[in-house]
């Protein structure tokens, strides 16, 4: 089988290419803008990287022509502080640019797509102390968002109208090294990350703010999970997923770094326009569970720091 995915060396396509390599894929095809070639470095002599832009349809259809895929996987595009900063190029890479995937997958008849979408595309006139779940209400505050929840309509669209086996996780912040895109929700590994290289870093919400995070590996395994469960199981179609629950604490997260790191400086400097957009519900990610059996293997705050710890260790080139 032959495996097409966007965003292919970003933080989670490149971990979605090891899982694949691992199940005995041999040639999965990583499509990216920019490809970040050291990320791959383990498996990059195992891997196709293929040089396109999602906004040009031409780039799309002609890898997707090429590749003839048994599956897309559909992770690239913009985030969430850039795709505020310059909606315009936010709007063409994100929306046209699944579109072109969508519409390349009807042209050649390719099965599945996965498609990586964002808690992002909850945000408005939800209570404080609700609990999200897959029948919120999806009314984002950021641009980012509001292109992932008109993404994940275009594939239910799809699915509909020309059978495209479909479907999507909703992620909550990905915890894991090398992030270099600014985000709100970025001291969930920043503050690791910047401890274990010996700097000090100050965490911009407050101690007691708990916002929902996976880690990247987990991430990248409930998407092949999910294109793995019987077509019959999927009825939710667009899944919100979970990590640790409950949520850590921003305060629990800098006195387990803490302990893991000695000498650790972190401390706290609340934005108070930050923290009024941060995600702080917790995740119902029930329908995931029963319907293709999710759980998370880093099911705690202690076994992420640990591993990513491990990480930065093992391969420090690989997240420069």
């Amino acid at each position: 089988m032959t495996t097409l995915i966007t965003g292919g060396t970003g933080f989670i396509g490149a971990e979605v290419a090891r899982l694949l390599i691992e199940k005995g894929e041999k040639k999965p095809v990583v499509f990216d803008i920019n490809p970040a070639l050291h990320r791959l470095d383990d498996i990059v002599e195992q891997t196709e990287v293929v040089r396109g832009d999602l906004g040009n349809f031409s780039h799309v259809l002609n890898v997707v022509e090429a590749v003839k895929p048994k599956v897309i996987y559909h992770l690239g595009g913009m985030l969430s502080v850039p795709s505020d900063a310059d909606p315009s190029s936010a709007l063409r890479a994100n929306v046209l640019g699944t579109f072109h995937v969508l519409e390349a997958a009807r042209i050649f008849e390719v099965p599945q797509v996965l498609f990586s979408s964002t808690i992002g595309t909850y945000s408005r006139d939800i209570p404080a102390d609700a609990v999200l779940s897959d029948y919120t209400l999806q009314r984002p505050q950021l641009f980012y968002g509001a292109t992932k929840v008109f993404c994940e309509n275009m594939g239910l669209f799809y699915k509909r109208k020309y059978g495209l086996d479909f479907r999507g996780v909703r992620y909550p912040s990905v915890v894991g090294p090398g992030v270099k895109t600014p985000g709100v929700v970025q001291y969930t590994s920043w503050a690791i990350e910047e401890s274990s290289k010996g700097k000090p870093f100050t965490i911009w919400v407050t101690p007691e703010a708990r916002i929902p995070v996976i880690y990247f590996k987990d991430a990248a395994r409930a998407l092949v999970q999910l294109a793995e469960a019987p077509v019959q199981n999927i009825k939710m179609v667009n899944y919100l997923i979970a990590g640790p629950t409950p949520s850590p604490s921003a305060g629990e997260l800098a006195e387990m770094v803490r302990a893991k790191v000695p000498g650790a400086q972190i401390d706290f400097k609340p934005d108070p326009a930050l923290q009024a957009i941060l995600p702080l519900w917790p995740l119902d990610d029930s329908k995931a569970r029963q319907e293709w059996n999710w759980t998370p293997y880093y099911y705690n705050q202690e076994r992420i720091v640990d591993d990513f710890l491990r990480e930065l260790e093992l391969h420090p080139k690989r997240y420069v």
